[in-house]
């Protein structure tokens, strides 16, 4: 078995951990609110204990833990670019766990998007790199010299510096027009938002691969951990995890979430694709087929992940005070 296969079923079991978890945390929040309503009987007086001491909340937090540690594993046996498409196997697992869980019913619309997610993956695993080398913390180093990653780092740059003068542009515009509901800027705020989220929070897996890199090497007895290029990796790994986290609850609170998420997802996969391919290289496998099946299961995934959103969809709206 080869070492990408190891590192994607290490990455699908993680990923499918992570939703169960989430979708626990979630069913422990319902069941505190639950609690509370059969209980207050209008005067406000019951005041239920903090969501933390209901066991599924626990329980799904230890799952949410283990999946992310899987995750981060996973890294060291698979290309980037396989991994990070393969995160949407999250959105095939959450409908059966929501199903299971959360008792929710699945619709048609559902199923032909989660149809198009599986068979986007089947395109993207078969048509992957399936290469997973380990390399040295000099060959690591160098990498970032490379003139082709310095090059889309200023790319990755000016789009983040775009896309945040296109969000702070349409926070004024709205502010303005808080009544005109018919405007694009309605979809452009939380497009751009996403953008800037995902362009900068995607980051974190070239950093979470790296270090998982250097881990495998400490293991082989071939590299010191201590060093100080892995505590550099492991601050930029924190600061790009927290500022995705950050954004991510932000933006939850700020937009409609059957519109954010989705937007999230796709901006987080795509840059962390790209990420790999340019600073590992993974494109260099490619042939003009592989390009083009990977391509179209980006493009499935993409769609599925898209009609995920509810029919109810009015638009995203900003929280402005």
């Amino acid at each position: 078995m080869g070492d990408w296969i190891i590192g994607a079923l290490i990455n699908i079991v993680g990923s499918v951990a992570i939703n169960f978890g989430t979708n626990l945390l979630k069913l422990g929040h319902d069941q505190r609110e639950k609690l509370y309503s059969s209980n207050n009987q209008g005067d406000g007086k019951f005041v239920p204990k903090s969501v933390m001491y209901f066991q599924t909340w626990r329980i799904g937090i230890l799952f949410f833990a283990v999946g992310n540690c899987l995750n981060f594993m996973s890294f060291a046996y698979a290309a980037q670019s396989l991994l990070a498409a393969l995160g949407s196997i999250q959105f095939v697992s959450n409908i059966a766990f929501a199903y299971v869980v959360l008792n929710k019913t699945i619709s048609v619309k559902v199923m032909v998007a989660t149809t198009f997610i599986v068979f986007g993956n089947v395109f993207l695993v078969s048509f992957g790199n399936h290469q997973s080398p380990v390399y040295t913390p000099e060959q690591l180093i160098a990498k970032y010299s490379n003139l082709v990653f310095v090059l889309y780092c200023m790319s990755l740059v000016f789009v983040v510096a775009l896309s945040q003068y296109l969000y702070r542009s349409g926070e004024t515009i709205l502010s303005d027009n808080a009544k005109d509901t018919s405007t694009h800027w309605r979809t452009l705020l939380p497009f751009s938002y996403a953008i800037v989220s995902g362009a900068i929070g995607s980051c974190s897996v070239l950093f979470a691969k790296s270090l998982s890199n250097m881990l495998r090497l400490t293991m082989s007895s071939r590299y010191q951990f201590h060093s100080w290029f892995t505590y550099s990796i492991l601050l930029l790994f924190l600061c790009t995890a927290g500022f995705w986290m950050a954004r991510l609850n932000e933006g939850l609170s700020l937009f409609d979430a059957i519109l954010i998420v989705p937007m999230f997802q796709i901006a987080w996969t795509f840059f962390s694709i790209c990420t790999g391919f340019v600073y590992f290289q993974e494109y260099q496998v490619f042939d003009t087929l592989r390009i083009i099946m990977f391509m179209l299961g980006m493009t499935f995934v993409f769609i599925g992940i898209s009609l995920l959103a509810p029919d109810e969809n009015k638009g995203a709206h900003l929280a402005i005070s």
